[in-house]
């Protein structure tokens, strides 16, 4: 497919298709990476959630079915100080669901863990050496984005705001993930904590095309071609998709979480911190409705999330993580290949 309006994604990238499958901690598979990479689109691996051993497999299963650019993603918190306290008054605040539910509410809490982008990491990345390292919540110390760049990785980021856009070229992003407050799964932002002063996708994109150089990728709220469209009206050089994506077969997603993304309202998701102590947009559920969707007492990311797993195992439907954007009704149930291939057939024949 040719014939795009702005190019310098795929040339920057080297992919066919201004479409990157978005790095779903909750959902995306090696299959669904592959997929898209044979659609044409940027594939992208989420790290986070994965142990180093797990991550050097993923990157080998993708490495021996496609030849293709991959991109992996990589968080870049920093672990919170351990507050004993706070967690006693987060699992005391949830211990009349452990009574009627039925689990033990004495037993060690579960661990909850994201790993940050550390040295471990970056040894794994200057060993299967991916065209593209992405990054969510800024951009590594610079040391280990030195040795990254050092590869020859292209570094993307999300920003959530302009400011948070400027910062991320000034220190070394090659093009710029504009995240509106539509997307589905955890906010990038890193510059503020005010979830106040976050925007909508058209109101974020176009102030960021014109406040950075780099080539600016749009992300939140966007489903089908007129999406696409709309985004390349904008400014925006590609798109990046997730929502859609957990609608296809290749997405390993929990029977409760699959009955939701066919039956929710688009007007049924929220912001929500806790699950793992930092907001992410999901489909409201139980826990969400009786304890607010964003609550004072869930403790730091990574961590708020350890004591709701007992619940979760009694309630998955109640007290899981539903992650989705508000674009969901727009999903289809075709494959990851399907999928990529008509959007861009789509978009394109609209944009002519």
């Amino acid at each position: 497919m040719s014939t795009w309006p702005d190019t310098r994604i795929l040339d920057l990238l080297g992919i066919d298709l201004p479409i990157i499958q978005a790095p779903m901690a909750v959902g995306t598979t090696t299959a669904m990476v592959i997929a898209a990479n044979n659609a044409g689109a940027l594939g992208s691996l989420p790290a986070a959630a994965l142990s180093i051993e797990q991550l050097r497999e993923g990157l080998t299963t993708i490495r021996q079915a496609s030849t293709r650019p991959i991109n992996v993603n990589f968080f870049c918190h920093q672990p919170p100080a351990p507050d004993e306290a706070r967690d006693r008054r987060w699992k005391a605040l949830l211990e009349p669901y452990y009574r009627e539910l039925g689990a033990d509410f004495d037993a060690p809490t579960p661990v909850s863990n994201r790993a940050p982008f550390n040295e471990a990491a970056c040894q794994v990345v200057e060993e299967f050496r991916p065209e593209v390292v992405s990054f969510h919540f800024g951009l590594p110390e610079k040391a280990l984005l030195d040795r990254v760049k050092a590869t020859g990785a292209k570094v993307l980021s999300s920003a959530t705001t302009v400011e948070e856009a400027i910062w991320l070229e000034q220190h070394g992003c090659d093009a710029i993930i504009a995240m509106g407050i539509e997307a589905g799964g955890h906010r990038g932002l890193f510059l503020s904590d005010d979830l106040n002063t976050q925007i909508g996708l058209f109101a974020l994109l176009p102030q960021i095309v014109d406040a950075v150089a780099v080539p600016v990728i749009a992300a939140g709220g966007i489903g089908d071609a007129r999406g696409i469209v709309a985004a390349f009206a904008l400014g925006a050089s590609a798109v990046q998709i997730g929502t859609a994506y957990l609608f296809t077969p290749e997405a390993n997603v929990t029977a409760s979480h699959h009955y939701a993304l066919r039956h929710a309202q688009a007007s049924e998701t929220a912001l929500t911190n806790l699950f793992t102590g930092r907001p992410a947009r999901g489909i409201v559920n139980r826990v969400m409705r009786e304890l607010g969707a964003i609550n004072p007492a869930a403790p730091a990311f990574p961590t708020s999330g350890g004591a709701l797993m007992p619940l979760k195992a009694k309630d998955e439907a109640g007290f899981s993580n539903l992650w989705s954007g508000q674009a969901l009704r727009l999903g289809k149930d075709i494959s990851t290949y399907d999928l990529t291939r008509q959007l861009a057939e789509q978009a394109l024949a609209k944009l002519k």
